[in-house]
């Protein structure tokens, strides 16, 4: 790939799996210099007393299997956004969806103008949050929402070393433009900073992302497999995709196709907004993962034979005695329930599109989460 025409200073906001991959990759890049804001309790200082002067190793796992190490260092890693941010012309959000609302606020006040704003995935409503939130300085910043991670990944040893188990092929975003005048061109540069996989392609509107989110995975599995569950620690950590049961997979493809029908209501009452990029979950894994998938038979098999999502568990927090219980704080109950399907499922409600399945699925959540979003089948 070329290298950006300008010096890319990139502000990359979290402190996670996503965001030790991004800093790690970027880092190594030239023409680009890294500053990581992490504003998760002590997060950023942890992180820079690990790394010390040593160097920060991302440990690539290709498609073929082979492993690549690529090394670096970036600029600055903190928790003042007073620092972090002025001089910043990218930034990067890899947090979830509940913290964006705590970034936006603190890099408001230092933004400059003509920034490029990215959600690396960007949960639904990212957009939104980015008119309402940025003030003066987000006015004139383009908004970049792509629909999930460009990785499976997890971090090896926190402020070190972290593992990416495969790219993704493809990776959609949108872009408002929103009258940004940005020295570089977005989408190459982003390519160039995350490296050749996976392929990023523009979708063709903001909308059709949002419909199109991980976050339509995670709950219908976490609710396929444990609500039935009778409370009680079990032996060993499940694993996660490739335990799909049939239940959870019959599930996923009936959610998967209520958001198409969305998509295609959509379309037809605003035939300018071209929704063509939503396309069930399944096609979605026949265009992201044709070549790490072994058995395309159907969901259940594309999802349990992806090599992408080899030794993947649920997440679990482990008893005294060595057992292990659901982890119901983790992400994929906490941020795609509220942040996404709640959304996906508001969006319906509007196009009048009848949602059985999420519906299912929210009410088994609101229950877990003890909050409430659905009463008597309306948000």
């Amino acid at each position: 790939q070329e290298k950006p025409p300008v010096l890319i200073n990139l502000l990359v906001c979290g402190g996670g799996n996503g965001a030790h991959v991004l800093t790690g990759l970027a880092s190594s890049r030239h023409n680009v210099k890294v500053n990581v804001l992490s504003l998760f309790a002590d997060e950023a200082e942890r992180w820079r007393n690990t790394l010390g002067d040593n160097h920060f190793v991302v440990n690539f796992r290709e498609k073929d299997g082979t492993n690549k190490i690529i090394t670096s260092r970036p600029n600055m890693i903190t928790n003042d956004p007073s620092r972090a941010v002025p001089g910043c012309n990218l930034v990067i959000f890899t947090v979830p969806a509940f913290a964006h609302e705590g970034y936006f606020r603190a890099i408001a006040p230092y933004l400059e103008p003509n920034t490029v704003i990215v959600g690396l995935p960007s949960q639904p409503g990212f957009q939104f949050q980015c008119c309402d939130l940025l003030g003066l300085g987000g006015r004139t910043s383009a908004i970049v929402s792509f629909e999930s991670l460009p990785w499976a990944c997890r971090i090896g040893t926190f402020g070190r070393e972290v593992q990416v188990l495969g790219p993704k092929d493809t990776l959609a975003c949108a872009i408002i433009m929103r009258g940004c005048k940005t020295l570089f061109p977005i989408l190459p540069t982003i390519q160039y900073i995350i490296g050749k996989e996976p392929k990023l392609t523009l979708a063709a509107n903001y909308l059709s992302i949002n419909l199109l989110a991980d976050s339509v995975v995670h709950p219908p599995m976490m609710y396929g497999t444990w609500k039935d569950w009778d409370g009680q620690p079990v032996a060993e950590k499940p694993l996660f995709y490739q335990g799909l049961n049939e239940f959870s997979a019959d599930l996923l493809d009936k959610v998967s196709t209520e958001l198409v029908h969305t998509a295609q209501a959509i379309q037809q009452k605003y035939p300018e907004m071209d929704m063509k990029d939503v396309i069930h979950l399944f096609d979605w894994y026949k265009l992201n993962y044709k070549e790490s998938i072994q058995d395309m038979s159907n969901l259940q098999m594309a999802m349990k034979t992806c090599s992408a999502y080899d030794g993947m568990v649920h997440p679990m927090k482990e008893t005294p005695d060595g057992k292990f219980m659901p982890d119901f704080n983790y992400r994929y109950m906490t941020e795609d329930i509220p942040f996404g399907m709640v959304v996906f499922r508001g969006i319906a409600q509007l196009e009048g599109v009848p949602t059985p399945a999420m519906d299912e699925t929210l009410t088994w959540g609101q229950k877990i989460l003890g909050k409430e979003f659905l009463v008597d089948g309306e948000l």
